[in-house]
């Protein structure tokens, strides 16, 4: 009688450590998870600025009358952006849905329609378009948002796109000035005048 009833307890303490090995696997997994779906999601907005930026360079280099004009008549040039701060942007004099646009109106059209997406796809867009030549901060190890360079020699027109994005861990991703880096850095042309 007692050796089954010694028995009838090793089982019991078999289930209970079997229940808890089960417990922290179910624990690993869903934490698999959350960090699979924080970083899709990442990935996810990274995708969409590199296709945000491209679109604007397709449309920068699609109005060549705009393009040619020196910096600082160019609309291009000099965009920059902070949804957080701006807010919805200002619509232009004129929409070019469907009514004829000179390359003026066609570019402020344009930058207009750009910043609105921008702002819907992206948690606290932030945009930059202007002449950098060293788009990367070696000191701070990231992209940067000033623009080193104007225009001449070695001066490439960079669109700069970014976002508040997160760590891993969850933490929000901060540079040494204690501001989110752009995350993308497109190359429109070199450039010369």
């Amino acid at each position: 009688m007692v050796r089954r009833r010694h028995m009838v307890g090793f089982s019991l303490i078999e289930v209970l450590v079997a229940v808890l090995v089960l417990a922290l696997g179910v624990i690993g997994a869903a934490g698999m998870q959350l960090t699979a779906m924080r970083t899709g999601h990442q990935s996810g907005l990274q995708t969409m600025a590199v296709q945000l930026a491209a679109e604007l360079a397709d449309k920068m280099r699609a109005n060549d009358g705009q393009m040619k004009k020196n910096d600082v008549d160019n609309p291009f040039i000099g965009i920059s952006f902070r949804h957080s701060v701006e807010g919805t942007p200002a619509t232009p004099s004129k929409l070019c849905y469907s009514a004829s646009c000179d390359s003026r109106e066609l570019a402020d059209f344009d930058i207009y329609e750009w910043k609105k997406r921008l702002a819907a796809t992206l948690p606290d867009a932030r945009a930059a378009v202007c002449r950098d030549a060293q788009p990367w901060d070696d000191a701070q190890q990231s992209l940067a948002w000033e623009c080193q360079g104007g225009a001449g020699a070695g001066a490439s027109v960079v669109i700069k796109v970014g976002w508040q994005a997160k760590n891993p861990d969850g933490t929000l991703v901060r540079n040494a000035s204690k501001e989110f880096p752009p995350t993308v850095a497109f190359t429109v042309e070199p450039y010369i005048q």
